[in-house]
């Protein structure tokens, strides 16, 4: 084979490879794969436990076929597709067919755009998709300034061309908003470019975080990633709607501390994050940790007069009554108490939606009474003989779930899409629009011939020739 046969045959691979880039059906088939792989995606939580989408497997294929399933999506790392090389090359494929479709279409859409508008024959302007006739009162040079000013009125800033047949005022407004599906392009690119700058330089991670812990660690698919400076969850608290057992609203009180300082302090909740340091920490979810007996109760203890002190036992702990030999000891914690049909207290969920203590109180070394206070209901707070202990909170058996997410490329997102809202402003609501008004001057008046071109929204642009012949209309009556 010569060189210069294989000079062709590359040449040859090179205008098939570019016309398969340039196609639009390559285009959405390329963007046809994302969308329903992006649905799977979705479907499965990303970089999650196992047994959390084999769950959600079981729920729409079945029990028995969902550990098969999950082994082979997680094999075709559907469970963290957003960083997958497939996922990538799709993105990437996606990129190089928008640009070379762009390149591809550019010069002529270019020449459209700087050839500029000519006068054309009275015989191509009774051919032209719009045409309107009227005539006007008034010789030649009358008639003209009074086309240039309604044509000015309408927002055309016209030419003149005059021949054997008559006067000619042209103009043309828009050519450029043809460069509009090119900035949408643009912004699509941009916002590509934010979306693999995210993937490669960040991270979106899961943070289960108990009150009173530090961590300086989130972890993506059970791997640590450094976050560069330590999280503290203060505080996490549920609200319930009314008695029932469906939260509300859920919010954890965070701290950041760098090199042993805090530096921020904000409460969260679902969609108010934290920021620092680039890392966001959104609130997601929230549970009761496996060892309920290391907690700490908050109480707030009354006496029959009114004094009161505020202490924070835990379970076995002992405390007596303000100004009284009542002592109340502090026997076992239930996060979740409901009482059965023969009256035994059982628990119902590992989740602390009806949290509650049992106390046996003795006065002198004597049983005095005892029973379940319950944190969401005051009412059994109250004792039997008028003292009050308010079980006000059971501090560090809770822990938050923070979605952790740090994104550098999210600003390119925002910017793609601020451009992608000019772009299709462009596209949608603006054209390129021409018109062409002959002026076929008579002994007592003037003939109009009235022609004009739109790309696109046509009707808009009738509209607009509508109003021109109504000022001509109307300029003609008033000089009457």
């Amino acid at each position: 084979m010569t060189m210069e046969t294989e000079k062709n045959s590359f040449e040859r691979i090179i205008d098939i490879a570019w016309d398969l880039f340039a196609s639009i059906k390559f285009a959405v088939i390329i963007f046809a794969v994302i969308s329903l792989t992006s649905i799977v995606g979705t479907i499965l939580e990303q970089n999650a436990e196992p047994e959390k989408n084999i769950l959600i497997l079981s729920k729409i294929f079945g029990s028995s076929a969902a550990p098969s399933l999950y082994i082979i999506l997680d094999k075709l790392q559907f469970t963290s597709m957003y960083n997958s090389w497939w996922f990538i090359l799709l993105l990437l494929l996606f990129a190089a067919n928008l640009i070379i479709c762009s390149i591809d279409r550019l010069p002529r859409i270019l020449k459209l755009v700087r050839e500029s508008i000519r006068p054309v024959s009275l015989e191509r302007l009774n051919k032209l998709s719009i045409r309107k006739t009227t005539s006007i009162a008034g010789k030649g040079h009358q008639s003209k300034e009074q086309i240039i000013s309604a044509l000015q009125k309408i927002g055309f800033s016209p030419s003149e061309h005059a021949d054997s047949s008559g006067i000619q005022l042209y103009a043309e407004k828009g050519n450029v908003t043809r460069l509009g599906v090119y900035i949408t392009h643009f912004s699509v690119l941009v916002i590509l470019a934010g979306a693999i700058i995210g993937i490669y330089f960040g991270f979106n991670a899961y943070l289960p975080l108990n009150e009173g812990e530090t961590s300086s660690v989130a972890y993506q698919g059970g791997s640590p990633v450094p976050l560069g400076f330590e999280i503290r969850c203060d505080n996490f608290e549920v609200d319930f709607y009314g008695s029932s057992d469906r939260p509300k609203d859920f919010k954890s009180w965070l701290t950041v501390m760098k090199d042993g300082k805090e530096v921020s302090r904000k409460s969260i909740e679902v969609n108010d994050p934290l920021t620092y340091n680039g890392i966001t920490f959104y609130q997601s979810s929230y549970g009761t940790a496996p060892d309920t007996t290391r907690g700490i109760f908050v109480f707030r203890v009354y006496a029959k007069d009114g004094k009161f002190i505020e202490i924070n036992p835990r379970i076995g702990d002992t405390f007596t009554i303000p100004g009284t030999s009542i002592t109340g000891q502090i026997v076992r914690f239930n996060p979740a108490l409901s009482i059965d049909a023969s009256g035994k207290p059982f628990q119902y969920s590992q989740q602390m939606t009806n949290p509650a203590v049992y106390i046996e109180f003795t006065e002198q070394g004597k049983k005095k009474y005892s029973g379940w206070l319950l944190k969401r209901y005051p009412k059994t707070w109250d004792l039997p003989d008028g003292n009050r202990v308010e079980f006000l909170e059971y501090w560090g058996v809770q822990y938050t779930g923070l979605q952790v997410r740090k994104d550098p490329g999210v600003f390119l997102v925002y910017l793609g899409c601020l451009i992608m809202s000019v772009g299709l402003y462009i596209t949608f609501f603006m054209s390129h629009r021409k018109i062409w008004v002959q002026l076929l001057p008579g002994r007592n008046k003037a003939d109009i011939v009235i022609g004009a071109l739109a790309n696109k929204n046509r009707a808009s642009f009738e509209r607009k020739i509508e109003k021109l012949l109504h000022i001509l209309t109307a300029d003609h009556k008033g000089r009457a």
